[in-house]
């Protein structure tokens, strides 16, 4: 019975799935997706506010800083999760998740007391899909597993 010949090329470390990106292009993701993702945060934000009025330069202001503020929490937190215990890496990107997401929903006018029960809601739910993940891809040391 014949066998399939090993493909040359890299892998992405999981059981044998291919990478078929280059280096430059993990790269530009590396800094593309953050900006992306930070433009499309504070202009969601600088709607909320809005809602529907007039755009203003308060509200330029609002929707670039906030852009800011996620985009570079996002890095550092990619930077810096990875190298945590399982329990506190759920926990940090469950408070990046909570804060970001009550941010967004304060600004629709909505009480401070909804706006945080709504945040702490997406946060658990955020905490407990990421701390099964991560708890179901490492050893008992905390080493992680591919």
């Amino acid at each position: 019975m014949a066998h399939a010949a090993p493909a040359s090329g890299g892998t992405t470390g999981a059981a044998g799935t291919p990478d078929i990106f280059s280096a430059r292009t993990h790269m530009i993701a590396k800094w593309a997706v953050p900006v992306v993702l930070g433009l499309v945060y504070g202009y969601w934000a600088a709607a909320n506010r809005r809602d529907g009025g007039p755009i203003t330069g308060w509200n330029l202001l609002l929707g670039f800083v906030a852009a800011l503020a996620f985009a570079v929490v996002y890095v550092a937190l990619r930077q810096l999760a990875p190298r945590m215990k399982r329990e506190v890496h759920a926990l940090a990107w469950m408070s990046f998740a909570g804060i970001a997401f009550g941010f967004l929903y304060s600004q629709t006018g909505a009480t401070v007391l909804r706006s945080t029960v709504m945040a702490l809601a997406i946060a658990a739910t955020v905490f407990a899909i990421l701390f099964y993940r991560y708890y179901t891809r490492e050893d008992a040391e905390g080493h992680r597993v591919s």
